[in-house]
């Protein structure tokens, strides 16, 4: 099925000039920085406002882990879309998350028919956008944004300051002596246990995740193989936290 605003992010701007990567752009920031950039980004690399993924991997649900795929655009600083396929009981599912111009939704039908979750309004439009400003690591040309401000409190570890609908988030690094990025969280407003007896409400959470492999794709290098979920840090992220692992397949910028 057709998703028009999918299509729409993914379009725009598509016949634009391109601008290309200069590491001069980043010559004035701290040294942790220009490494992460540089790993990320080669010279003359498009400087995309946009990418298109198509991934797969596992996603836990309450019965356990169930394999998925999906594909995904991210437009700077519009949002996203995530499109995926899986399984409830057997039964395939179908859906979408999204946050686009400062709203948020969440959609999802079985048999493509049945609805088995919907969710909009302020607290998801919130979750939704901690999730934007995290995968910009999937879009690293974004964070040459002059408003980005960057910090680094030793040689293997950055902090991002970056805002998105006039929201202000702080997104922690580790990376690599060659700039490969090993970990990122950020605190995201969110609530993992929904169930009506929880004693949780929506608040700010540490969220994150933790990257083992990675590809370049049209000179622009991604990490590929991430583990992903809530109380990230903790020893809590594993036995509850964790709820996605994902491998991405292909990239494409624009």
């Amino acid at each position: 099925m057709r998703d028009h605003q999918f299509d729409e992010l993914w379009a725009e701007g598509a016949d634009a000039p391109a601008a290309h990567f200069d590491p001069a752009q980043i010559a004035h920031l701290p040294e942790p920085a220009r490494r992460y950039l540089a790993h990320a980004i080669a010279p003359g690399a498009r400087v995309a406002a946009a990418v298109r993924l198509r991934m797969h991997g596992e996603i836990k649900q309450k019965d356990g882990w169930h394999p998925f795929e999906a594909d995904q655009v991210i437009r700077w600083p519009r949002g996203f879309v995530w499109r995926a396929r899986s399984k409830m009981k057997g039964l395939p599912v179908s859906g979408s998350d999204r946050w686009i111009d400062g709203e948020g939704s969440m959609h999802w039908k079985l048999l493509g028919l049945i609805p088995v979750l919907t969710a909009t309004g302020e607290d998801t439009s919130r979750a939704a956008l901690g999730r934007v400003q995290i995968e910009s690591l999937w879009l690293p040309t974004a964070l040459l944004e002059p408003d980005i401000r960057w910090s680094a409190p030793d040689a293997s570890h950055l902090g991002v300051d970056l805002h998105l609908a006039d929201h202000a988030a702080h997104l922690d690094l580790s990376i690599a002596a060659d700039g490969s990025l090993r970990t990122a969280s950020i605190l995201r407003w969110g609530n993992p246990s929904p169930a009506s007896n929880s004693p949780e409400a929506f608040r700010e959470i540490p969220f994150g995740c933790s990257a083992s492999a990675e590809t370049t794709f049209d000179g622009i290098t991604i990490p590929t193989t991430m583990r992903v979920g809530w109380y990230f840090g903790s020893n809590r992220f594993e036995p509850e936290g964790e709820f996605f692992r994902v491998t991405v397949d292909h990239a494409e910028f624009r």
